[in-house]
């Protein structure tokens, strides 16, 4: 679907028109919208607007890394928006010039909504450098809900006294570091782009555009710092479970080293007493049996001591 707006000639709003109609217009400057584009929609960009071929090419071709080139008359951006179920990139790609707007995207694009909502209710008091400031400004501030809910998520297993076990625990935490990592596939390349917009003098930014855009650079930087702390949180919860599972396997295997070490000399006397042999004096003699249970119970209290004076016991506590 195709969107056209703008501010006519005569500084009138002109809202929702289709393609056709916005030809019979003189234009102060107008945004043109390609939404989920037909491929004879997309044919339009170069047989109406002839823009450069590879600048076309990127808008229908997936997985673009967030860029800026510079055209005979305009600029071409590719943004990446957020995904919220899938936390990936959605691709939006931008023309700009002196006197237009045209946005290309496959799917519907929250962003791209808000600024032509701000268009209906602002009209002429806008320009095409305001419309991309409101794209991109919007997009930034919606990566910042979905960063808070997983650092909260993080806080809460760090916090609570989960019921759940070790395993269950430290795969969520597997899945919270695998969607930052998704996360900063998108918002990082973001980052570079806008620090270049800031600085590259072939966009000729006047002073408070300037600023707006350094706004939006600071936003962009706050959520890398979030998702880069998020993820070494990540990691040191991930340390701190394996140390936790580390210390309870050392535990059982002590324990195990315990028993075996005490039953080992108790096993060693009953099997020798346990021989079938004819003559064994010991087994006729009236106090033999409990002669040998006492010293069974005095190796195990012994080595339960010698234990214990070692610090064998202190793992336990």
């Amino acid at each position: 679907m195709i969107s056209c707006a703008g501010i006519d000639a005569d500084g009138n709003t002109v809202n929702n028109i289709t393609l056709d109609e916005f030809k019979k217009y003189e234009w102060k400057w107008y945004w043109i919208d390609y939404s989920s584009p037909s491929t004879e929609e997309t044919n339009t960009l170069d047989s109406v607007f002839h823009f450069h071929p590879l600048a076309i090419e990127d808008c229908y071709t997936e997985r673009q890394r967030p860029k800026h080139d510079t055209y005979d008359g305009y600029s071409f951006f590719v943004l990446h928006a957020l995904d919220k179920e899938t936390l990936g990139a959605e691709e939006i790609c931008m023309f700009l010039g002196p006197n237009f707007v045209v946005t290309y995207h496959e799917a519907p694009s929250s962003a791209v909504n808000y600024s032509w909502k701000k268009l209906r209710a602002e009209g002429a008091e806008l320009n095409p450098d305001d419309v991309s400031y409101h794209i991109i400004d919007k997009m930034t501030d919606e990566y910042f809900p979905v960063l808070e809910q997983i650092e909260d998520r993080l806080n809460e297993i760090e916090e609570s006294n989960s019921e759940l076990s070790y395993g269950k625990l430290i795969e969520e935490v597997f899945d919270l570091r695998s969607d930052l990592l998704r996360l900063r596939r998108t918002i990082v390349p973001m980052r570079d782009l806008v620090y270049r917009v800031l600085f590259v003098e072939r966009l000729n930014l006047i002073t408070e555009q300037r600023e707006y855009y350094r706004d939006i650079y600071d936003h962009l930087l706050k959520v890398t710092e979030m998702i880069e702390s998020n993820r070494a949180m990540t990691s040191d919860m991930r340390d701190n479970f394996q140390t936790m599972a580390s210390n309870r396997m050392n535990a059982i295997m002590m324990t195990l080293t315990i028993v075996s070490t005490i039953f080992i000399p108790l096993t060693f006397i009953a099997g020798l007493y346990g021989m079938n042999f004819v003559y064994m004096p010991e087994l006729e003699y009236r106090y033999g049996y409990f002669i040998a249970l006492g010293v069974m119970f005095l190796i195990a209290v012994v080595l339960l001591g010698l234990f214990k004076r070692n610090g064998w016991f202190k793992i336990f506590k």
